[in-house]
């Protein structure tokens, strides 16, 4: 996924996010610890998201365990919790994948880094496949789909956002409770399509000049690389509308320990990361600052 999602931090008290960071440092030891090293670089606050929404609502135990970017130090990381392992493969074959399609979109020369990332994560890829197999299948099977719809040049958002979207949503078969099953399909299904329009609108800018496909610039047939305001307006519409549902569907569950971190996830930080997208306001981060920000989160997360 792509890291956009992260608690309200002025809605959380100190108990809540020193919580958020056990599941942080719970996900990256998890990484290192099935899948080596170079999987924490995996790590991000969207698949941090996930082992919540996994989680069965319980104080989970905490093991002190070394900080990969601060090797002196010790932290309390979550642990003992099938939604780690469950949030580390997925993560694995998720990003293995987009990987692919980032190689594929690029020439030679601009998709070496990609291709040198994709040789770093081979054999990690490669236990996450046979452990989590009909995941590995689906997601190669709707990136497939998305490809084909990027080379028609797909004017419909729905169309284009359906294949992440569904693909997000089969996690929830590791659930075992059918209704707690069903509510977190809904709210992944929402979740992989907000997250498709709002990367959608952070990148369009971008993908315009490089030629790149992009659902807004069809759907809305925007002639230069800025979205007008009457577009943003509609788009903050249907993005609201996605929030909505994953809100709804939320309300359905109890989420125990984790609920003041979700509720600042599911009504205030998904309506303020898409006002910042849309106003131009977000900043996303390179790889360099990316890997200054997980070296700065194992000190404060939020």
């Amino acid at each position: 996924m792509f890291g956009y999602i992260r608690p309200a931090a002025h809605r959380l008290p100190a108990q809540e996010t020193e919580r958020f960071r056990t599941a942080y440092c719970g996900l990256c030891h998890t990484l290192g610890k099935r899948y080596g090293f170079a999987a924490r670089f995996l790590l991000n606050y969207d698949f941090v998201f996930l082992v919540i929404l996994l989680s069965d609502g319980t104080e989970a135990a905490c093991v002190s365990c070394r900080c990969a970017a601060h090797p002196l130090k010790r932290r309390c990381a979550m642990a003992g919790q099938r939604a780690l392992e469950l949030a580390a493969d997925h993560s694995v074959v998720l990003s293995w994948w987009q990987l692919q399609d980032q190689i594929a979109d690029h020439g030679f020369w601009a998709g070496l880094p990609y291709r040198l990332a994709a040789l770093l994560l081979r054999r990690a890829y490669q236990k996450a496949g046979a452990r989590v197999p009909q995941f590995d299948r689906s997601v190669c099977r709707r990136l497939s789909e998305l490809s084909h719809l990027e080379a028609e040049r797909c004017a419909s958002i729905d169309r284009a956002a359906e294949p992440f979207a569904s693909l997000l949503a089969e996690i929830a078969q590791h659930v075992d409770e059918p209704d707690r099953r069903r509510i977190l399909q809904h709210i992944l299904y929402h979740l992989g399509r907000w997250i498709y329009l709002i990367d959608a609108a952070d990148d369009f800018a971008g993908d315009v000049k490089s030629g790149c496909y992009n659902p807004l610039r069809y759907r809305y047939a925007v002639a230069g690389d800025e979205l007008p305001q009457e577009v943003k307006q509609v788009l903050a519409q249907t993005l609201d509308e996605s929030i909505r549902q994953m809100s709804g569907a939320y309300a359905l569950c109890d989420y125990g320990v984790w609920t003041p971190i979700l509720d600042s996830i599911f009504y205030d930080s998904f309506y303020g990361i898409g006002q910042a997208v849309l106003s131009g306001s977000y900043h996303k981060p390179t790889r360099r600052e990316l890997f200054r920000i997980k070296q700065r989160d194992e000190e404060e997360p939020l």
